[in-house]
């Protein structure tokens, strides 16, 4: 063998021997071959990394403190507290004229408004009846007050002398709605009688004495104690007036 043909089979043996090498250093996986160290891709989860997380109790979640995206409600708010009165006013005549501290406010029913809290004076007035005039004390907030005419109201006294024909005794004259009577020590001169039975009730302002005779009974001459006519005058005005008011 010559050495050119020497050569050639060198070089064929070469070349095998390395292709021999080359595919016993393929490795038998398709892809590269992960890091030193490095966890391996696995497409099964693992229960400790993949799983999700636990619903967390509603007992247990905590409540977002006041602030941004609080969910606590507002307070309501305070009530205002009023501060000046109202009042409804009614009567038992319709169309009474109604006055507060001498302003006219209108005529009953009514309802006043924003009246100042305090001590106030009330008129109340109708045709064909005494007026009525009452102090009334006003406080925040709405009031109710009734007034009624056609209620007899009669509440006099008067210290008086009954003359007698010999003689005299003193005591008191007492008039209300219900009648008349005449308080005295001397049990023998007292009545009590309703307005209704008084067959004489009569004033004579010259000769400064009031006549009183029950029905059926006594007549009484009353005077008063000063000499003042005056007062006889009044009390027979206010017990007349109720006297009238009652007869129907």
């Amino acid at each position: 063998m010559n050495r050119r043909v020497l050569t050639i089979v060198l070089v064929c043996a070469a070349l095998a021997v390395g292709g021999v090498l080359f595919v016993s250093y393929r490795p038998s996986s398709v892809g590269p071959e992960p890091a030193t160290g490095a966890e391996p891709f696995s497409a099964s989860p693992t229960p400790e990394r993949d799983a999700p997380p636990a619903a967390v109790p509603r007992s247990t979640r905590r409540t977002p403190r006041s602030g941004a995206g609080s969910a606590e409600p507002e307070p309501a708010p305070a009530e205002a507290i009023p501060e000046l009165g109202t009042l409804r006013i009614d009567v038992d005549v319709p169309g009474a004229q109604v006055f507060i501290d001498r302003q006219f406010v209108g005529t009953a029913p009514l309802t006043a408004e924003n009246v100042k809290p305090g001590t106030h004076q009330l008129n109340v007035t109708a045709e064909g009846f005494d007026g009525i005039a009452q102090t009334i004390d006003v406080e925040p907030g709405p009031r109710d007050l009734t007034f009624r005419f056609r209620d007899v109201r009669l509440d006099a006294t008067l210290a008086v002398v009954h003359k007698h024909r010999m003689g005299s005794c003193t005591g008191r004259l007492v008039a209300t709605a219900q009648g008349i009577r005449y308080d005295t020590t001397d049990t023998d001169d007292g009545f009590s009688v309703p307005l209704g039975d008084l067959e004489m009730f009569q004033v004579d302002y010259q000769e400064k004495n009031l006549r009183i005779k029950v029905r059926k009974g006594r007549q009484f001459n009353f005077t008063d104690p000063d000499g003042n006519a005056d007062r006889l005058f009044v009390f027979h005005r206010d017990v007349e007036k109720a006297r009238q008011r009652l007869s129907p």
